[in-house]
């Protein structure tokens, strides 16, 4: 006598290809994200112990030891600073502005800066700081 063999029918989904996506998907970004090109700006940032990241950044400002100063990676004089971020954000009161000053730059820039940014208006800004 023969007996009949009951068949299973697999009705499940494979994730092996799933799995292999994500993994894939995972090292791009992290291969990408440490690519990212940092400006070509020297700065020696002030080291802290409360520093924190922040991500929604637009504009940043660069002051360098030699008393220059970057906008968007461009240079320029503190009297067009102003005008120049108008030109960039169309209402420059609800954008938000960092400042990386050199560890080494001249405290009289960095205050005559965000007087320049209070005077179009930034309320929202933060000095960039590294931390220990």
């Amino acid at each position: 006598m023969q007996l009949e063999r009951k068949r299973r029918n697999s009705w499940g989904i494979n994730i092996a290809p799933l799995v292999d996506m994500v993994f894939l998907l995972l090292l791009f970004f992290l291969l990408t994200w440490q690519l990212a090109e940092r400006p070509a700006i020297n700065i020696n940032l002030p080291k802290t112990k409360t520093a924190s990241i922040r991500r929604d950044t637009l504009g940043t400002i660069y002051i360098t030891k030699d008393k220059k100063i970057f906008f968007m990676e461009k240079e320029v004089d503190l009297k067009a600073l102003g005008s120049e971020i108008k030109k960039v954000f169309k209402n420059p009161e609800l954008n938000f502005i960092r400042i990386e000053a050199d560890i080494d730059a001249d405290i009289g820039i960095l205050i005559s800066v965000i007087d320049e940014l209070r005077l179009i208006g930034i309320r929202k800004y933060s000095i960039l700081t590294q931390r220990r």
